[in-house]
């Protein structure tokens, strides 16, 4: 039998709204506020879910439990799955002590801490968004920032904070993608509508992370290298998504910021070397100011050996990105499992969708071609590298296992609750009550794109989810169609930082755990500042500047 969405099931918007957030509310004052560990808060909020959607909103119960059980199998297969992998390659690397060497080797670059985060958090963070997205770039550059002394608030909360403006064009242009292939916006254009967005965002984010670092003095001290850095994302960014296409745009983007930083710091240095590790304001968040230590001149061939496995990490993982390969993989093995009781079950109806939609619900067991595949394989290929014997290489991992086994547990909750909430339609009555706003919509679509990324730890889910409505609302309004499709996604990408998936995958390459509270409460207000930003920008676009509408051919 099948069972069709209720949005209002009251017959009132407020009271239906209401109880469309207590999930989510659940989980993030447990979170936050209340300091419950983090899978205890996703365990609260995915109980919270299933008596709504029962309860409140009539759904079967047993679609309900089947709902939440896709999306713990996806908690596992690719997400978890990437985070699990890049914490056994980091661990291979400090247990031998490669990765000493490669943080003097960033110090030989430059000893300032603010330098450090643009080329770590911001720069080769966006490559790994580029090139894989779905958690890998946090992953990185907080496990590296932590093994180069940040405190662990610090290392996670930036590299949060910096893994925002490559979000849309992340693994290789998926969100944009999806976009346009489910919802029928022309590709090019919804992706050029996009890189008109995002590089203003893209040039202000890396001043914004200076300054929730060190604040405004220290940030200006470095504005010309910020400036280089932000410009070249930005520029990049601007013309590879209007003249190109969405695919390389991260990718492109960050390797030409990169290596203009690090050239810009050859000819060019700080007055004074920033040596704080901790947050302006948090001093006690587990961080510890050091002087300067001498630059430690490793040999030429002991720094490769060191960057080795980081280079073969950025290799596999960009090769596991490409279409092409994840279509072989998966040519020899991707089993699709329906899920009984809910596959085609549940109906979406108007106004979120222009006719009656039924919605697939099939898990695709992708082994081969996921992500952290290559990431294991990476390690494995580097640790060999590293003089590792098969033995060792096994214990290590299964060390590892164990050592982020209550985070694994975290995310499988935590996209359980969000799968659970997309099916139930929760998260969409929560997306009709901004599509209500009148000529404010620009602003408040906006902010329904960083409302899905919050929910579901994805743009590209947020893209799938909402996507369709802002085409619809937009269509109703006299908007452009492709700038609330973009808004989707660019105002998405701001909320990648707080989704509750993101902040697990921070505190586990931190080795912070149970800290996730803190994390949350921290980058709280960035993400929200930010997507507010991003939405008056849009208004913008769509009132103000309509020159920046036209179609690019």
């Amino acid at each position: 039998m099948v069972w069709q969405q209720v949005y209002d099931p009251f017959g009132n918007m407020f009271i239906s709204t209401l109880l469309g957030a207590i999930p989510v509310v659940v989980m993030l004052v447990a979170l936050g506020f209340l300091h419950i560990k983090a899978h205890i808060a996703a365990g609260l909020g995915l109980l919270a879910a299933f008596l709504i959607a029962v309860f409140a909103y009539g759904m079967p119960a047993s679609m309900a439990g089947n709902a939440a059980f896709l999306g713990g199998l996806t908690g596992l297969l690719p997400i978890g799955w990437i985070v699990l992998n890049i914490i056994f390659l980091h661990q291979l690397t400090e247990q031998n002590g490669s990765f000493k060497i490669l943080q003097d080797s960033i110090a030989g670059i430059t000893q300032d801490r603010r330098l450090q985060l643009l080329l770590i958090a911001f720069a080769f963070g966006a490559f790994f968004e580029g090139a894989a997205g779905f958690g890998t770039p946090v992953a990185v550059t907080a496990a590296i920032l932590i093994g180069l002394g940040f405190s662990p608030l610090a290392a996670s909360g930036l590299s949060l904070i910096a893994n925002t403006a490559p979000v849309a064009y992340g693994a290789l242009g998926t969100p944009v993608i999806t976009l346009a292939q489910v919802h029928g916006y022309d590709l090019q254009e919804v992706s050029a509508m996009i890189g008109r967005q995002l590089p203003f965002f893209s040039l202000l984010v890396p001043f914004w992370l200076i300054w929730a670092f060190a604040g405004r003095k220290a940030m200006m001290e470095i504005w010309p290298a910020i400036l280089v850095t932000g410009a070249s994302f930005a520029l990049s960014q601007f013309f590879v998504s209007n003249y190109i296409g969405p695919e390389l745009v991260d990718v492109i983007a960050a390797i030409v910021s990169m290596v203009s930083l690090v050239s810009f710091l050859r000819v060019w240095k700080p007055k004074t070397i920033w040596t704080s590790v901790s947050l302006k304001g948090h001093d006690k968040d587990g961080g510890e100011a050091k002087a300067p230590a001498p630059v430690v001149k490793h040999p030429t061939a002991d720094v490769i050996r060191a960057w080795l496995p980081w280079a073969i990490l950025t290799l596999f993982v960009f090769i596991w990105g490409l279409p092409e390969v994840k279509k072989f993989w998966n040519g020899i093995y991707a089993p699709k499992f329906p899920i009984a009781g809910l596959h085609n079950l549940i109906e979406k109806v108007p106004p979120v969708v222009p006719t009656p939609h039924k919605e697939a619900a099939i898990y695709t067991f992708n082994l081969l071609s996921a992500t952290g595949t290559g990431i294991l394989l990476a390690a494995i290929v580097g640790g060999l590298a590293m003089k590792y014997n098969p033995v060792a290489l096994v214990k290590t991992f299964f060390r590892t296992l164990w050592l982020v086994r209550y985070s694994l547990l975290t995310i499988v909750l935590m996209l359980a609750l969000g799968t659970l909430t997309r099916f139930s339609g929760t998260d969409t009555t929560l997306g009709l009550a901004f599509a209500n706003t009148g000529w404010m919509y620009p602003f408040f679509g906006t902010l329904m794109g960083w409302l899905g990324v919050a929910l579901t730890g994805s743009d590209t889910a947020s893209n799938v989810l909402f996507g369709g409505m802002q085409k619809v609302a937009a269509e109703q309004l006299g908007l452009s169609a492709n700038l609330m499709g973009a808004a989707n996604s660019s105002g998405g990408v701001m909320g990648k930082m707080i989704d509750a998936q993101s902040i697990v995958v921070a505190s586990t390459a931190t080795r912070w755990f149970n800290h996730e509270g803190d994390i949350l409460r921290y980058v709280f207000f960035h993400s929200v500042a930010l997507a507010c930003l991003v939405g008056i920008f849009v208004t913008m676009q769509a009132y103000v500047w309509p020159f920046t509408l036209m179609v690019i051919h």
